[in-house]
């Protein structure tokens, strides 16, 4: 509903639809909120009235929290900016529905397995990056001032050469600066492949985890139920 509000030739003529729609979810997540508040306390870490309040603060409850305010908020807005900011907030109601998918918990557990690797490809794109600025800054800095006469601005023109989306709006024109501008361009094909290599051994470590959890799972109630018979 909040990414086809955005469009006015929709939402034009159909504004109390949207808004009963908004009013009725809204009312639905506050609800379970506060459901969700209520049966905190059966976990014994979030017992009593400081233990609710200290799940207010874990972040899946931050979460569904600012996906239920924007409504609330958007009586108090004044300016457009903040009405429009606080709107989009509900966005976040997609975040909700990481705890039910077992896909994230696929993506939570493969980041942090391979997470050394992970800052340590981070840790060469860097270097690659700085290496790159610096070249074409000491290169075309003259010829192209106003693109490459810092290292800051040439910055620019190495992110999107080595993410490999060349926009075109900034390139060098010396030979020599086209000559390492094609060296920068192939390393960047390796520095992409690089981290993907280590997220999809570690999404499918994560999934070969859970299925064998999975299994392991379905055998002890197999054994359960036959010493029970």
């Amino acid at each position: 509903m909040a990414v086809i509000e955005s469009e006015p030739t929709i939402l034009d003529g159909r504004e109390r639809v949207f808004r009963a729609a908004e009013l009725t979810f809204t009312l639905i997540f506050v609800v379970e909120y506060i459901a969700r508040l209520w049966v905190a306390g059966e976990d014994i870490r979030y017992q009593g009235v400081i233990g609710r309040l200290r799940y207010v603060l874990t972040p899946a409850a931050i979460i569904d929290l600012l996906s239920i305010l924007p409504l609330l908020l958007t009586f108090f807005g004044t300016e457009a900016f903040l009405l429009r900011l606080f709107r989009l907030l509900r966005i976040l109601r997609v975040a909700r529905l990481g705890r039910f998918s077992r896909a994230f918990e696929a993506i939570s557990t493969a980041l942090h397995s391979r997470r050394f690797e992970l800052i340590m490809s981070a840790g060469i794109a860097g270097m690659l990056l700085l290496f790159s600025s610096t070249i074409l800054y000491m290169i075309e800095g003259e010829t192209q001032p106003e693109t490459f006469g810092s290292i800051p601005r040439a910055m620019w023109w190495s992110i999107a050469t080595l993410t490999t989306v060349g926009y075109g709006d900034v390139y060098p024109k010396t030979s020599l600066g086209q000559f390492f501008a094609g060296l920068t361009a192939i390393t960047g094909i390796g520095l992409i492949a690089m981290p993907t290599g280590i997220l999809a051994a570690a999404f499918s470590d994560a999934i070969q985890m859970q299925q064998r959890k999975k299994v392991h799972k379905q055998d002890g109630k197999s054994a359960r139920f036959d010493k029970e018979n």
